[in-house]
């Protein structure tokens, strides 16, 4: 468990300060109209019992290195965390801050799994019923250009009878192009097969 001690309390007292929010809570209570906020007999405001935290950014990044790597926690999760140091301090986005903190540890990021579950057994794909019902496509590109200057090729395989069509093409083809090339190629090929 964190324990505060007497050199991060005067730190903490010293940057309520100079905080605008807590500056304008301070006046409240002092006028009686604090609600949860309240100044202990060290002078440090507080939200309830939890001790309020100045928008120091090297006060809060200490608070937070010491709530997630320190000897008792050893790299707790976000919600762990902020349930431990929501205990003792209190400032706004706490939640927000904690979660960027856990996340962006290196370590955390190495060795945390998360939590999902189990995809399941692998399912095969159905057999298709007709030929050329089922089909897969791939490009294979980066190749040299030919003397038609084609530059790639578009692999079409039919999933039933895995025969498979080559067609050779350029890679700066619209999409229009590619569909007149598969009814010209594959279905037109297909139905003559079919018949």
């Amino acid at each position: 468990m964190l324990k505060l001690t007497s050199g991060i309390l005067d730190e903490i007292r010293e940057g309520q300060k100079s905080d605008v929010l807590l500056v304008d809570k301070l006046t409240l209570v002092n006028q009686g109209q604090g609600g949860e906020f309240r100044v202990d007999e060290n002078g440090v405001l507080k939200f309830g019992n939890r001790v309020c935290i100045p928008d120091v950014t090297e006060l809060k990044k200490s608070i937070l290195e010491e709530g997630h790597r320190s000897g008792l926690s050893i790299h707790p999760g976000a919600t762990k965390m902020y349930h431990d140091l929501k205990k003792l301090f209190w400032w706004p986005g706490m939640k927000r801050e904690i979660a960027s903190f856990v996340y962006s540890c290196l370590t955390c990021q190495k060795s945390k799994i998360e939590h999902q579950k189990p995809s399941g057994l692998m399912q095969p794909l159905a057999i298709p019923e007709w030929k050329w019902d089922s089909i897969s496509m791939d490009f294979v590109s980066g190749l040299p250009r030919t003397i038609k200057n084609f530059e790639a090729i578009w692999v079409i395989v039919d999933r039933l009878t895995k025969s498979a069509h080559f067609i050779p093409i350029r890679m700066d083809y619209p999409l229009e192009r590619l569909a007149e090339l598969y009814i010209e190629k594959i279905v037109c090929r297909g139905l003559w097969e079919l018949s």
